[in-house]
């Protein structure tokens, strides 16, 4: 009888992980299926912009234009002094608005998706950690040497909304096992890419510019801890982080990802004492008062104060994380991803000779993110299951298995942001080998995408089994 109780336990603890890892997809899904699309028009657009004669110069230039946000003599967007330019405020300051984001959805991802079960995750972890490390030992094998061997971090990266946006078009077909799979990959190559930019992309470190960072950061931790929910006391003081790790040294980018590990998870009311709440408010509206309610549109003190005791609850009940992960991904997926690759993937193409393509540090890039990111996640992930560390994805075999890790080599907007921070493109050398750099992240994403599309499309079951995602 006890041995009963326990399976049943342990059957209903499963089902109940399996439903927190199928919501986690399904809200990752949600967010970035149909921002890849807009990716996809904001980067047509810069690359035939950047070729028309005439309105290509509007374009490099304005991206240089000066930005301020100036209180007396103090301006807010400076950087050693030195006021920022509209690409670097897209590359700095509105960017790191989006590793707020992913700092957000990795936190989330801990807690109750895929990465809350190190047997669930184990797969996708090594796979994705093969992704990163192939490619780079690629880039470094045939950069080594050259001028643009720095530039090894390149193509680490997995562009969520490119991949899950590809994934979207093949719709039910997908069993939700892959969707969660790649899903997972791409969060953890965001782990790695945030600490490649941590750890590589740092300037000469100002000490008291940190100190003071980590002590408002510290505010932050604690503020989570008892229970502060205002979403305004962690962007106001998450504001100040990132100007002082902006003139500390260290990337501004991983100020949003800190202060968004502070945000709470947790919220007021639990859903069981909001439920109570809202069934008392309501019970104090009568049958009676139906007609009288239909028939007026002022209400009475009363009523006002019973609807408004609702409108309170219904705020306590959605977590600071949840809310502002629900919140920011629209602004980010339609707005700010969008902005960065339509000021990043403008390149000008009438000078480049087309066989630069095929070498060099364009060849380079192609190679590590097309054939590296395949043996890497393919490979590591096959280890992975013969040698019984992690299941295969239910419903799926190695042929969709394949065609997942070819699709891994889209980097797109991850790559981007490395390449300009490997590149200082105020020299004539540096503008080169940056617009090289983003000409293989270009292409070697989209032979990524179209052969990743075209294997799955192949390997698919013709018609849709799982109905998870649309639960």
């Amino acid at each position: 009888m006890s041995q009963t109780i326990s399976h049943e336990k342990d059957f209903n603890e499963n089902q109940h992980g399996i439903r927190r890892v199928f919501y986690s997809a399904r809200q990752t899904l949600r967010h970035y299926a149909s921002g890849g699309n807009v990716l996809i028009v904001a980067t047509l657009l810069a690359l035939i912009v950047a070729n028309i004669p005439g309105l290509n110069n509007l374009y490099f230039d304005f991206w240089n234009q000066e930005i301020r946000l100036q209180v007396g003599d103090f301006n807010v967007f400076s950087h050693d002094g030195h006021p920022m330019t509209v690409l670097q405020f897209i590359n700095d300051a509105l960017m790191a608005i989006f590793f707020f984001t992913i700092g957000l959805e990795i936190k989330r991802e801990v807690l109750v998706g895929e990465l809350a079960s190190v047997r669930q995750a184990l797969l996708p972890i090594i796979a994705a950690i093969g992704g990163m490390a192939v490619p780079v030992l690629i880039f470094f094998a045939m950069g080594h040497g050259s001028d643009y061997v720095d530039g090894a971090a390149i193509p680490m990266a997995t562009d969520i909304a490119f991949s899950l946006g590809i994934l979207g078009m093949l719709g039910n077909r997908v069993p939700i096992s892959l969707k969660i799979f790649l899903t997972t990959l791409a969060v953890v190559d965001d782990i790695g890419g945030i600490i490649v930019i941590a750890a590589f992309y740092s300037g000469h470190i100002q000490a008291m510019f940190l100190v003071y960072a980590l002590v408002l950061l510290l505010v932050l931790y604690m503020g989570g801890r008892f229970g502060v929910q205002s979403k305004m006391f962690y962007f106001l003081i998450g504001g100040v982080v990132w100007f002082l790790f902006l003139n500390s040294g260290i990337h501004p980018t991983i100020a949003g990802v800190l202060v968004a590990f502070c945000v709470p998870a947790v919220p007021v009311y639990a859903p069981v004492k909001y439920i109570k709440i809202i069934r008392r408010a309501i019970g104090n509206f009568r049958q009676e008062d139906d007609e009288t309610l239909h028939a007026r549109t002022i209400l009475t003190h009363e009523q006002m104060d019973h609807l408004k005791e609702i409108e309170s609850a219904s705020d306590k009940v959605i977590s600071p994380l949840q809310d502002l992960e629900d919140s920011l991904h629209p602004v980010v997926n339609y707005l700010i991803v969008p902005l960065f690759a339509f000021a990043n993937a403008g390149i000008y193409l009438l000078d480049i000779q087309p066989a630069s393509i095929f070498a060099g540090l364009s060849l380079t890039i192609i190679l590590a993110l097309v054939l590296g990111k395949f043996l890497g996640i393919f490979l590591f992930s096959f280890a992975s299951v013969k040698l019984k560390l992690a299941p295969m994805p239910e419903g799926s075999n190695w042929k969709m298995i394949a065609s997942i890790a070819v699709l891994g080599g889209i980097g797109f907007t991850v790559s981007l942001f490395i390449a300009n921070l490997s590149f200082d493109s105020s020299t004539a050398n540096g503008a080169h080998l940056l617009d090289m750099a983003k000409l293989g992240i270009v292409v070697g994403s989209l032979v990524a995408g179209v052969g990743g599309f075209l294997l799955l499309h192949k390997t698919l079951p013709a018609e849709g089994t799982n109905n998870e995602d649309d639960n």
